[in-house]
């Protein structure tokens, strides 16, 4: 086994060239990082020449918080996961947005078509734009969310919440009802406590 990810991580380091930033391996993985600028260019190699011809997840990461806050470097990455079938070898590669404020990155899904929902979970979730994609929109919060969840940054508690009226027959929103409280577990309570 590691013979062959010695192999492959040669071929990798041949065949991305300047496109590639890093790489690494761990638990039996590499992790590639390839650089934003030329992305598609790099990703079709990893598909056609090194024979990763499946992309099974794609999944956007905050670094904010990353390491305890250590963390120097770009804020958002998307992380792709690829498949060879006929190598049986798997490689995780990392792309980093260029910018923290309004993350953009190319779309993959003329690559990978099966990217095209992973990318809207991304940019919903975490707020990363992908330029190309053919109907980049919500796909798991409401079209009037405003923010986004997964980012480290977004608030614990929200400031409104959403119900059907049926009344109005339609969703409406409304400030938050639910007042913050204390729990207190029932082993800390007195010791009379339910007894009669």
């Amino acid at each position: 086994m590691a013979a062959d990810l010695s192999a492959l991580r040669t071929n990798l380091t041949n065949l991305l060239g300047d496109k590639l930033v890093s790489i690494e391996e761990k638990l039996g993985e590499l992790t590639v990082v390839i650089k934003a600028a030329g992305m598609l260019g790099a990703l079709k190699r990893l598909r056609d020449a090194a024979g990763f011809e499946q992309m099974i997840d794609l999944c956007g990461m905050d670094y904010s918080t990353y390491g305890d806050g250590a963390w120097e470097g770009k804020r958002f990455a998307i992380v792709y996961h690829l498949l060879s079938v006929s190598r049986n070898a798997r490689l995780r590669v990392r792309i980093f947005a260029e910018e923290d404020d309004f993350p953009v990155l190319e779309s993959v899904t003329d690559i990978w078509p099966c990217a095209n929902w992973f990318e809207r979970e991304a940019f919903d979730l975490y707020g990363i734009v992908f330029t190309g994609h053919p109907d980049l929109r919500r796909i798991l919060t409401d079209y009037g969310f405003v923010g986004n969840p997964f980012r480290k940054d977004f608030p614990l508690s929200g400031h409104v919440e959403m119900r059907y009226d049926p009344e109005q027959q339609r969703v409406v929103y409304q400030p938050v009802t639910v007042e913050p409280r204390e729990v207190t577990p029932r082993i800390v309570r007195e010791e009379t406590y339910a007894c009669k």
